[in-house]
């Protein structure tokens, strides 16, 4: 499928038409603009065009899929975007391995600076607590409620989560990330980290990962384990007894593999009040994808209503699956199922889930609801909570 082709296929809204609310529980903002050198504030089509022309190669060059004004076309209202330094696994041009936690903390500091940038231009609202939540989402109903006209859109909402924790030096800096809005943590990435054996590696915690998790569960934090390996998985959970979440996670059922999880494990994450955002990386949707030599034209969305129509048999309900695109997670269009172009065609979901059965209360679950649910409980006061139902709150 050419690029012309995507473009054709790109979802349009219809005069009028208000599209479906949606929460991404994973994005790597931040990241992109500083390690690709990339202006969030443009059109994505202006942007793929820049790198062309400049000749960027590599993968994702002149295939973006994200930028801050194609979220607002999308009506993407939230985001869990990242914050993410490391100082293991095998260094990328946009991932390098730092030498120390000092210097893969001042990276992310940059990163978190970029952000309040962006806050302070209009771009972007941290979303710090819950009452932010419901501010945000308020004026994003509102928007919603007035058939969603272009151009009045309400800044994106980041809540800030960081992946992989090389960037905390140790577990008693984890107060000051704390403060600076910092509010979910995963331990580890690809490969070894500071407190626990990641994608690609075998092995439990780290000396240091019980104490960096008690730390965050004095302050009230969520736990993201995206990227565990299966015995740090088991021991975080063991170890953990405040809100947990996965990121951007497939079933391991359907696509074989360390990075997804394995039925055990979803359903341990079921139990515990879990929302399980899948990811939309080709290579996670489709068994056999090789990097660069696979066609996307093997996959389409609808491979992602599998994953999540899997987690949806083994709760028995919907209440525990959403969207965790992790489209900028370093790959582009080369990367990603032949029907999408753009986050915007994330309006396609609608559709697809209810040709498979889902209500739409479902549907609105999927898009928005269950991370809403699971945020205005996990962003309350510091105290431990394990499913337990969340308070009421006003709003979609």
């Amino acid at each position: 499928m050419t690029d012309d082709d995507r473009r054709a296929l790109r979802w349009q809204r219809e005069p009028g038409q208000a599209p479906a609310l949606i929460i991404d529980g994973h994005l790597d903002l931040a990241l992109n603009a500083l390690s690709w050198n990339r202006d969030l504030t443009q059109d994505v089509d202006a942007l793929r065009g820049q790198e062309r022309r400049e000749g960027e190669v590599g993968p994702g060059r002149g295939r973006n899929t994200v930028t801050i004004p194609e979220l607002r076309r999308a009506a993407v209202g939230l985001s869990l975007a990242t914050v993410l330094a490391r100082t293991g696994g095998a260094p990328t041009p946009a991932l390098p391995r730092y030498a120390t936690a000092e210097i893969a903390y001042g990276m992310a500091q940059g990163q978190l600076a970029y952000y309040r940038m962006l806050e302070r231009q209009g771009h972007l609202r941290m979303v710090r607590d819950r009452d932010a939540l419901r501010d945000h989402w308020t004026a994003w109903s509102a928007w919603h409620d007035a058939g969603g006209p272009p151009g009045q859109e309400p800044p994106h909402g980041i809540v800030l989560l960081m992946e992989g924790a090389d960037a905390v030096p140790a577990p008693e800096h984890l107060a000051g990330w704390f403060d600076d809005g910092l509010r979910v943590l995963g331990l580890t990435h690809y490969m070894d980290s500071t407190y626990a054996h990641g994608t690609g590696t075998e092995g439990g915690l780290k000396p240091d990962g019980p104490e960096l998790l008690a730390a965050m569960q004095t302050l009230g934090m969520v736990l993201d384990v995206t990227h565990l390996a299966d015995q740090s998985f088991w021991e975080a959970l063991e170890s953990w007894d405040g809100p947990v979440l996965a990121s951007h996670q497939n079933a391991r059922a359907l696509v074989p593999g360390q990075r997804q999880f394995d039925d055990d494990q979803l359903r341990a994450l079921i139990e515990r009040g879990a929302v399980i955002g899948a990811a939309l990386d080709a290579w996670m949707l489709v068994p056999g994808w090789i990097r660069g030599e696979t066609s996307p034209d093997v996959v389409g969305l609808d491979a992602l209503v599998d994953h999540l129509a899997h987690v949806c048999t083994l709760a028995g309900d919907t209440a525990h699956v959403a969207i965790g695109s992790d489209l900028d997670g370093g790959y582009g269009t080369e990367q990603t199922p032949r029907d999408l172009d753009t986050i915007a065609d994330l309006q396609k979901l609608p559709a697809l889930l209810a040709e498979r059965g889902f209500a739409p209360a479902d549907v609105d679950a999927v898009m928005h609801g269950n991370w809403l649910r699971f945020l205005a409980a996990a962003l309350s006061a510091p105290r431990a909570w394990v499913g337990r139902e969340p308070p009421a709150m006003s709003g979609r």
